[in-house]
């Protein structure tokens, strides 16, 4: 085991012993904190117990991220109690009592939870603690006092099995939901292969499934909208937290929906292009973001970072994880100016906004991961957003939107919410799309990537959308896309010179207007004379031009077989002569030859026409007759039909067939 899995182990551990005994006496003051901001007021003629004054947002300073976690764990676990804890203050005559101001009554609060929760045993003191005066205070006090039997009497008041029975119904379905929904771990492809990350699962006793529904206890499955998320039964949290693949940096645990908004900025960005990311919120959003991109040389810009200190945090996060093309800025990113040179590649802006986030798996753990405000801990109580809050949070993501649009190098921009009401989602795309900004191109929803592969239920023809259910979280996912500039006309050679540099027009070749292939031909019929026509240096050679090459050296070919046949033709006349016998022997095949010359003149004369048209065709078929007739007859159909002389041939054919006969005769 590696020191750092040491570490992590031994605070396991450690954290586990102190929840069994209580906390440090910092987390309960950190939780009296959150709880005095969220704890719900009951009217005037109501009010027994008083939380003093809570218009200022008090200060919190958490250890590290595990402390923050445990505070707003208890200041929460104490507003869902609410009620009964101060039935049993006031019925056990705990409160009020005048050496406790009502100031430190949210302490009290929390503190009777958690002592109700350890069963009312003595809490532990450990040795590295930094002890509190008001919390040691306050322990004592509580100690003393009769609280489980004013439990016990609420109990039987209320006819309550257990405290459970106390706890709001919307809260109740929201924990049964948030328990049985499975968890969702993104791949950090910088450290680990999907294959390599099976390959350590299936060593572990790990099977893979299909999907969600094929769900055993020890199965996984790849989410069918992220290739590189895994996704478990929730059965297997602590188990999975305790793997080295988790502890590596290797599997990251985050709410699916911040997957599907980094996935849908990718597939928009171009190569080299950078992306801005609005919201600092979670440092696993920005490192996902940053492994996506890691091979494209893409820089990732993450507005919000206040402070050095938290600065430093997330560089050592991202550095543990592997990230580099990350620069951090200080700015919100309302204050950056849409003409910064540092922006110049910018093509894609993530825009994640505070929201509700009532539509999350967990809202705790969504608010814990994304810093939202405490406040939303009493939306989750109550189960609704209050109107004048909902105005305020869709006001603002309205300004981001708007913002954005103003970054005129920026081709497109991702809107992602985890709100369940359209105030927060269409409402504010739509307000975005129909307000003018000057000097800027409007912009158009287009669908997202995973319109394509999701149902009807989850999404709608622009809209990406998932409904909060037992096997998923709520999600409104919107992209827009900057518009064309159709205001400048562009030539049709710089479209096709546009397209050539992207290697759009690969095997597409030019063609020659059919003008210049007819001037072309008369140029090449007039040269017939010379031996061997030269032909056009074209990309690809057009059907006219075919045809002009064809008939050119054609008539050429046919002049010098006119010269050949008239030399054969005198030369066997000589032979006959010499060899009458010869001649006799051939008769029989001359007249065949005759014969079949008769036959072939309607032949000869479809020829001639085809021959007319130029067409291709006629080679083939003058191949034909070649190859059926002896050498002379083709002869004496090419020199008919192209040569000027042909009645002369003609006579002197017949006239030498006479003379044939004649010695044929003598001869007999």
């Amino acid at each position: 085991m590696k020191i750092s899995d040491e570490k992590r182990s031994v605070e396991k551990r450690r954290v586990t012993q102190i929840e069994k005994n209580g906390y440090p006496d910092s987390i309960y003051i950190n939780a009296a904190k959150i709880f005095q901001g969220i704890h719900t007021e009951n009217s005037d003629d109501k009010i027994q117990v008083r939380y003093g004054d809570n218009s200022e947002s008090p200060m919190m300073a958490f250890k590290d991220e595990h402390s923050k976690r445990v505070s707003y764990e208890l200041a929460f676990n104490t507003l869902k109690y609410q009620g009964l804890l101060e039935e049993i203050l006031l019925d056990s005559h705990t409160y009020p009592c005048y050496s406790i101001p009502d100031e430190l009554t949210s302490l009290l609060v929390v503190m009777l939870y958690d002592l109700q929760d350890r069963k009312f045993t003595k809490r532990k003191i450990f040795a590295e603690e930094e002890l509190v005066a008001e919390v040691q205070e306050i322990g004592n006090y509580l100690y003393r006092t009769k609280l489980a039997a004013a439990l016990a009497r609420c109990r039987i008041k209320y006819d309550a099995l257990s405290i459970d029975y106390f706890v709001p119904e919307t809260i109740w379905k929201q924990e049964q939901r948030a328990s049985a929904l499975p968890l969702w771990f993104w791949i950090n492809t910088l450290k680990i292969s999907l294959e390599d990350v099976t390959r350590d699962l299936e060593m572990k006793g790990f099977t893979k499934v299909e999907s969600v529904s094929d769900f055993d206890h020890y199965t996984y499955a790849v989410d069918q909208h992220c290739q590189d998320v895994l996704v478990f039964p929730a059965s297997l949290r602590e188990e999975l937290l305790n793997l080295d693949l988790y502890a590596d940096c290797k599997l990251l645990l985050q709410d699916k929906s911040r997957s599907l908004a980094v996935h849908s900025a990718q597939a928009l960005l171009s190569e080299g292009g950078d992306i801005i990311m609005a919201h600092i919120g979670s440092h696993l959003t920005i490192a996902h973001m940053s492994v996506l991109t890691n091979q494209s040389r893409s820089k990732i810009f993450a507005c919000g970072v206040k402070s050095l200190a938290k600065e430093e945090e997330l560089r050592n996060s991202f550095s543990h994880m592997g990230c580099e093309n990350i620069q951090l800025l200080p700015e919100d990113f309302t204050e950056l100016e849409p003409t910064d040179p540092r922006f110049d590649k910018a093509k894609v802006i993530l825009l994640l906004p505070q929201c509700s986030g009532l539509g999350a798996g967990n809202p705790m753990e969504f608010i814990l991961s994304e810093h939202r405000d405490a406040g939303l801990l009493q939306d989750l109580f109550q189960g609704f957003v209050s109107e004048d809050k909902l105005n305020v949070l869709a006001e603002r993501q309205l300004n981001e939107l708007i913002h954005a649009r103003k970054f005129k190098k920026v081709q497109a921009i991702v809107y992602c919410t985890c709100s369940i009401y359209p105030e927060e989602n269409e409402l504010v795309v739509q307000k975005a799309l129909e307000s003018e900004v000057e000097g800027v191109r409007r912009y158009r929803i287009i669908p997202s990537v995973f319109n394509t592969c999701s149902n009807s239920e989850s999404s709608t023809e622009m809209f990406f959308k998932t409904e909060p259910s037992e096997i998923s979280s709520g999600c409104f996912l919107a992209v827009l896309q900057r518009e064309k500039d159709t205001s400048k006309k562009v030539s049709a050679k710089d479209i096709l010179d546009s397209a050539a540099a992207e290697n759009v027009l690969d095997g597409i070749t030019e063609e020659k207007p059919k003008e210049e292939v007819k001037k072309q031909k008369v140029k090449r019929k007039l040269k017939v004379t010379d031996s061997k026509p030269k032909a056009a240096k074209l990309l690809r050679p057009t059907g006219a031009i075919v045809k002009a090459e064809v008939s050119v050296s054609k008539a050429a070919s046919k002049i010098q077989e006119q010269h050949e046949w008239h030399t054969k033709a005198a030369s066997d006349i000589q032979e006959k002569r010499v060899s009458p016998k010869k001649a006799a022997t051939n008769t029989p095949q001359k007249t065949a030859q005759k014969k079949k010359a008769a036959t072939n003149t309607p032949q000869k004369t479809v020829q001639k026409k085809k021959a007319a048209s130029n067409t291709p065709q006629k080679t083939v078929q003058k191949k034909k007759a070649a190859n059926n007739t002896p050498q002379k007859t083709v002869n004496q159909k090419k020199a008919a039909s192209n040569s000027p002389q042909k009645k002369a041939p003609r006579t002197k054919a017949a006239s030498n067939i006479q003379q044939k006969n004649a010695l044929n005769k003598s001869s007999q």
